[in-house]
């Protein structure tokens, strides 16, 4: 099919629709009527012959069809919005867009971000932060650091750094905690990776309590908790420097597990930019400093 027949606006319209499965609301993105959107979408499936949407009484779902058009459209539109923003104010930037974990962005990454912006004046870098759950090709990113074992299909990894995992509470609280076997006593707050306390029990040779009770979904939100007295968290302390060094948590045991560590990822499929090779580049040799420094 000649793709240049194709209306632009009634790819816009399908587009917009299938990331909010409403005409209303893409229509409020686009600036255009429900009815306008409806039209549009219509005529771009009369002229691919296909139905893209199921219609139903509230609201839309894809086809088949539909599923295998969206993502190479939010691609195509995201590319196009990256490189026309690149001459704004008459100026070439080049623009990376980063996901991260916020543990990472905040415990790693903010407090170098400085030394990046020094060295690469004319990129542009765009922070993405999430629950280690982000889809690289639907948000947009050019690489998306996250935590775990780093087999994610279709993604090439490189390891950062590991992110070992232990006990974290509020001074106050450390007081009732003399041996690991104390911790049954006292609320233990979780991650949605449910398996994380009992292998920190099984190293400490002590057989898990009941868990149940509060859970996050962000290591920065446990801490947080933490140190307001809610109970321990179990997280990578190795991102909590500051709020150690501070006094706001303690580490009542050194007993640490690994269960992962930090990795960049990005597309196999997408081709390395020279802004995301400066950015790996930086990257790695601020981690290989920081490791380095440690060792002395």
């Amino acid at each position: 099919m000649d793709i240049s027949q194709l209306p632009l606006n009634a790819l816009r319209a399908f587009e917009a629709s299938a990331r909010h499965t409403s005409f209303t609301r893409a229509g409020l993105e686009l600036r255009v009527t429900q009815t306008a959107i409806s039209h549009q979408v219509k005529a771009l499936e009369d002229a691919l012959n296909v139905i893209l949407f199921k219609r139903l009484p509230r609201g839309l779902t894809l086809t088949d069809e539909g599923h295998a058009l969206l993502p190479v459209l939010t691609d195509a539109f995201q590319r196009m919005s990256a490189t026309l923003s690149q001459f704004e104010e008459g100026n070439f930037h080049e623009i990376l867009t980063v996901g991260m974990v916020g543990t990472f962005a905040i415990g790693w990454l903010l407090p170098r971000l400085a030394s990046f912006k020094a060295a690469h004046p004319h990129i542009d870098l765009r922070l993405k932060t999430n629950n280690n759950r982000s889809d690289i090709l639907i948000d947009g990113l050019d690489f998306f650091i996250r935590f775990g074992d780093g087999a994610w299909h279709g993604t090439e990894a490189i390891h950062l750094m590991d992110a070992p995992l232990s006990p974290v509470c509020a001074p106050d609280l450390r007081e009732r905690l003399r041996r690991p076997a104390d911790l049954a006593g006292v609320e233990l707050l979780r991650s949605y990776r449910i398996d994380e306390w009992p292998m920190w029990f099984k190293a400490a040779g002590v057989t898990a309590p009941n868990l149940r009770g509060w859970m996050f979904d962000s290591s920065l939100t446990l801490v947080e908790a933490a140190a307001r007295g809610v109970g321990v968290a179990l997280v990578p302390v190795a991102m909590f420097g500051q709020e150690l060094q501070a006094g706001r948590i303690v580490q009542p045991f050194p007993i640490t597990i690994a269960t992962g560590g930090y990795w960049l990822t990005r597309l196999k499929t997408r081709a390395e930019t020279a802004a995301m090779s400066a950015f790996r580049h930086w990257l790695l040799a601020e981690i290989e400093g920081a490791r380095q420094a440690m060792a002395r």
